[in-house]
């Protein structure tokens, strides 16, 4: 298994957890709770902002001080509705208590201290299509450059469906020359309906010396350290994916594989 595809360990509480020191870089941070109803997890930002994305279910959380009430709405992640989510800032507490059976991610990135916790969505977050032919997908973001909410996340959720191609055509980020390009490492979340197919990634650079294809099942989380990363989801199987990016700024400006650039070109027309 490549070190790039991270599995699960356990089918509750805490199963994913993806530190910069685990993941072998710098900024993003990457963990996931699956709680049963009754259930609580907390964590202390220490240095890094978090945004909490309540992926399935509901969850009563106290964070920075303040008790936010019960988060979260849809049931199941291809309801395709809007999440509930909360910024926590660096140097800050959270709390959760599940409501009901819950998914929580937990998105991580370094803290400067310049933004107060708040919710994010469901308020201001609409499913927005994306692409098109079998490049068509389905995006909520959540907190991405438009959005004034964080120090460094960018953080967004895609829908892609059955048959469809998705962060495609190929691109890349992973250059600090703003405007031109910026460095962002990202995790992909991956979620598939039903939940016993599986979908398809690659991670790879234009010279070949990163060049990984991964079968991913549900609940799997892929790391994009540099290099193109797109995602297929073959036929009868609808792909969900929650991305986490981070850089030193918080800008997402990419460059297209120039093998597939001619297709980014006539679909910009």
């Amino acid at each position: 298994m490549t070190d790039l595809l991270r599995k699960p360990f356990g089918t509750h509480g805490k199963v994913h957890e993806i530190t910069p020191q685990s993941a072998g870089w710098r900024y993003v941070g990457f963990s996931l709770y699956r709680l049963r109803a009754g259930g609580s997890a907390a964590e202390a930002t220490g240095d890094r902002e978090a945004i909490l994305v309540m992926v399935e279910g509901k969850a009563a959380i106290n964070a920075a001080g303040q008790d936010w009430g019960v988060l979260g709405e849809r049931m199941d992640v291809f309801e395709k509705t809007p999440p509930h989510c909360l910024y926590v800032p660096n140097n800050q507490d959270w709390e959760a208590v599940a409501e009901t059976d819950c998914t929580i991610a937990v998105c991580l990135a370094p803290g400067k201290g310049g933004h107060e916790a708040r919710r994010i969505g469901p308020d201001g977050i609409s499913l927005t299509e994306r692409g098109t032919g079998t490049n068509t997908r389905y995006i909520n973001n959540i907190a991405m450059e438009a959005e004034d909410y964080c120090d460094s996340l960018l953080v967004t959720e895609v829908f892609t469906p059955a048959g469809h191609w998705s962060s495609y055509p190929s691109h890349r980020h992973d250059e600090d020359d703003f405007p031109r390009i910026t460095y962002l490492e990202e995790t992909y979340y991956h979620r598939l309906n039903p939940s016993q197919g599986f979908g398809i990634q690659r991670v790879y650079t234009e010279d070949g010396t990163l060049d990984e294809t991964m079968a991913v099942s549900d609940g799997d989380v892929v790391l994009v350290p540099r290099g193109h990363h797109p995602c297929g989801a073959p036929y009868g199987f609808e792909m969900y994916y929650l991305n986490v990016m981070a850089g030193p700024r918080r800008n997402w400006r990419f460059q297209a594989d120039p093998a597939v650039q001619w297709i980014m070109d006539r679909d910009a027309k």
